[in-house]
């Protein structure tokens, strides 16, 4: 029964990617309008193309150098021979899925314009299936992978008295660094170039030429669209890729390992393969609601919101009662506790992505108060916005607290010591927060088809009633996405939990690879005991190694891990800053040298601003990208095992507030921005509209660029230790 459930799994794959072709086809019989708007959304595609092209070359360049090392680590048998293969196949479905999504995407955004002079809920449907290409490729292409992986995997492991499982799962989890890896560089890069765009774009766009935003005399304002589709579809598709395979496979290698001794391992099969029949499952399920998304013309901004809820809301609940079915029909111990997991992984990504939206969107009180203080200047809207986002953190953290806990305690059967059980929970949790992603990113990535449609709509000179239809649309692609960014990182942090417990099983399989094959163990003070190491529980791995506060080793890595969080957002902020800075520059070049430009009579050169964020995004991603890598490799070097899990923990625990402080602060400066832009306090033109700009571009690289980056940061750094966990336990320094 459990090898015929599998190809579930293929064939949700499978079908994802069909109904993301039927999608694409269906979205590319519509017209794009005008010669004039075909002629924009050519622009902004040919910039994006571009850009992606070059930043493949680096990432290949990268990929290449790591997959080197590898191999020489496996043929010194640091490492598992089919690791070098896995980690570029999880790196080349990741950006494939990235491709995909924005060739979609820019594809798309004329087309929604012209669907929007027929109708709002046209717009909506051509914009909405079209992002579900991303969301549907993403995870069709995560579940192809593991798939194939897995019958590659089952056909050449020998069976070793039940850990084949443990071998197969622990060797599938390591293409998640070569996903984390891509995704990193996706979201860096894209974040660097969007934002060096956009704050160009505003500053001397809007605050110092007084045009409106997306004009067609703004010579960075192409730039500026294609950045859109780079970071938000590009980036946040390889981000959530990563997170959507790293659950499923993380679960499934402390499955194999949970239910290994259990009932004489008859279950470890179930166990394995219930992640993945949860993700496929959702998968189909997410095709459903995708199907389910309409509104009506005079449709308001709540009902536009009801409508994409509506689609999100019918595909968990369904989802519910499926992987109810699921556990059952595996016959797996504990069912109702097992199934409780999945249910509070789903309600925790539900709390956080409402507690995002009422922290980020200008319907609520929150945001409201910010565009309130952009009447005293912009210190003020600046100073509003950094306490609204240290606010913010509150919820979502105790969400998470609340959540792992529950979800440990109901599969463990509510019993503490149980940990491999209730370290599966939280596993399964996150699966269960992450199984409905086709429709989840759908919603997500419509936000910047959405964004460009308005962008397309203002500089091909269409009539008021199309502009009111495209604000109305990206309006709400505004806050999807700032919901999307509180949900990824929701997402990083339970995801991130379940690898910290995998590192453990990969250190297992390292020191059987050396030989190491018993533990002596410290008891107490006095007394010791022997433990075959295949045998050894993860608490015997956390005595063996001094896995507790009292070691300095742990301090040590707890230390760094905070600081890599506040090192790695300096990082990029800075980029931003300096990209930002020559991107001003040609700007006012243009202004000053090209004669006509404010008056309409001459084009500004939009593909030197293009060029300058494209070469800006690729020089600058370098360091930071790197400094992830490196950090959990000489960690382990010099303080060992202690010291990377308190690396991880450091980085996860300090990551994850930082990342959703600053998502949050970027979002609200942005919707209130716009919020004064629909009338409020002076409207466009205002003083008030002038500090919210410049309180908007402080928050650009923070939502769009540090926060959204530290997600993959948390989880990259977590699968460098797994990688590299047979170097660590061979070589470190104390």
């Amino acid at each position: 029964m459990s090898n015929f459930l599998f190809w579930i799994v293929p064939v949700a794959s499978v079908l994802a990617l069909v109904f993301a072709w039927i999608f694409f086809k269906s979205m590319m019989k519509e017209s794009e309008g005008t010669e004039r708007m075909a002629t924009i959304a050519n622009h902004v595609r040919k910039g994006a193309m571009a850009y992606l092209r070059q930043q493949y070359k680096v990432v290949g360049i990268v990929f290449i150098v790591l997959t080197i090392i590898f191999s020489i680590m496996a043929y010194f048998n640091l490492q598992n021979s089919w690791v070098p293969f896995a980690f570029l196949t999880g790196g080349f479905f990741s950006g494939l899925a990235g491709f995909f999504g924005m060739k979609t995407a820019t594809y798309a955004s004329a087309r929604t314009t012209n669907a929007a002079q027929k109708s709002l809920n046209s717009g909506l449907k051509v914009a909405f299936r079209s992002g579900a290409v991303m969301g549907l490729v993403v995870v069709g292409l995560a579940l192809l992978d593991i798939s194939l992986w897995f019958i590659v995997l089952d056909h050449f492991v020998k069976d070793d008295g039940g850990h084949k499982l443990v071998v197969i799962t622990t060797t599938m989890l390591t293409f998640g660094m070569g996903a984390s890896t891509q995704a990193l560089f996706a979201r860096v890069g894209g974040g660097i170039f969007t934002k060096a765009a956009d704050v160009g774009a505003d500053l001397v766009g809007k605050v110092e030429a007084g045009i409106p935003e997306d004009d067609p005399r703004n010579p960075a304002t192409i730039a500026d669209n294609v950045g859109d589709n780079v970071g938000d579809v590009a980036g946040m598709g390889a981000d959530l890729y990563e997170s959507y395979a790293g659950s499923v496979l993380a679960t499934a290698a402390l499955g194999a390992a949970a239910f290994l001794s259990m009932d004489n391992g008859i279950h470890q099969l179930k166990g394995v393969l219930a992640p993945m029949l949860i993700a496929a499952v959702g998968t189909i399920l997410s095709i459903i609601g995708i199907f389910a998304v309409r509104t009506k013309e005079d449709a308001t901004q709540k009902n536009l919101l009801d409508a994409l809820g509506r689609g999100v809301n019918l595909s968990s609940v369904l989802i519910v009662a499926c992987s109810l079915g699921i556990i059952q029909l595996l016959g797996l111990p504990n069912p109702w506790g097992i199934w409780f997991s999945i249910v509070i992984g789903l309600a925790t990504g539900i709390i956080i992505g409402k507690t995002t939206e009422y922290y980020t969107s200008e319907a609520y009180k929150p945001t409201q108060n910010i565009a309130a203080n952009a009447e005293t200047g912009p210190a003020t809207v600046i100073i509003s916005g950094l306490g609204t986002g240290m606010l913010s953190t509150a919820i979502p953290v105790l969400t998470i607290v609340v959540g792992t806990i529950l979800a440990y305690m109901t599969a463990s059967g509510w019993d503490l010591s149980n940990m491999s059980m209730g370290l599966y929970g939280i596993g399964i949790a996150a699966v269960g927060m992450l199984s409905t992603l086709g429709i989840t990113l759908a919603t997500d990535a419509y936000g910047p088809i959405a964004d460009n449609a308005g962008g397309n709509a203002e500089m091909s000179g269409l009539g008021p009633e199309v502009r009111k239809r495209t604000d109305a649309l990206d309006s709400l692609g505004n806050t999807t996405a700032a919901t999307g960014k509180g949900f990824a990182i929701g997402s990083a942090a339970l995801t991130a939990l379940a690898l910290l417990a995998s590192y453990i099983e990969e250190l297992k399989i390292g020191l059987i690879r050396i030989e190491k094959f018993f533990l002596v163990i410290d008891k107490d003070l006095i007394t010791e005991y022997t433990v075959k190491t295949a045998e050894a529980t993860l608490l015997d791995f956390m005595k063996y190694y001094g896995v507790h506060l009292m070691n300095p080793k742990v301090l040590m890595g707890i230390f760094i891990g905070s600081m890599m969080a506040f090192l790695f957002c300096g990082l990029t902020m800075t980029a931003v800053g300096r990209a930002a800075g020559k991107m001003v520059d040609e700007v006012r070049r243009q202004f000053r040298e090209i004669k006509g430009i404010l008056e309409g009579k001459a084009e500004p050169d939009y593909a030197q601003c293009v060029e300058i964020s494209t070469k800006g995004a690729q020089s600058e991603m370098m360091v930071p990208s790197f400094l992830a890598i490196i950090a959990p490799v000489v960690t382990g070097l010099i303080f060992g095992v202690a010291g990377v899990m308190g690396l991880l923990v450091g980085g996860l625990g300090a990551g994850f507030v930082l990342a959703i402080f600053m998502a949050n602060s970027g979002g609200a400066w942005d919707n209130a921005k716009k919020y004064i832009e629909s009338g409020a306090h002076g409207g466009k033109g205002s003083e008030a509209h002038k500090a919210a700009v410049i309180g908007d571009t402080v928050g650009d690289p923070f939502k769009d660029t540090s926060g959204p980056s530290l997600n993959i940061l948390i989880k990259l750094m977590s699968m460098v230790s797994i990688v590299m966990a047979g170097l660590t336990v061979s070589f470190s320094l104390f």
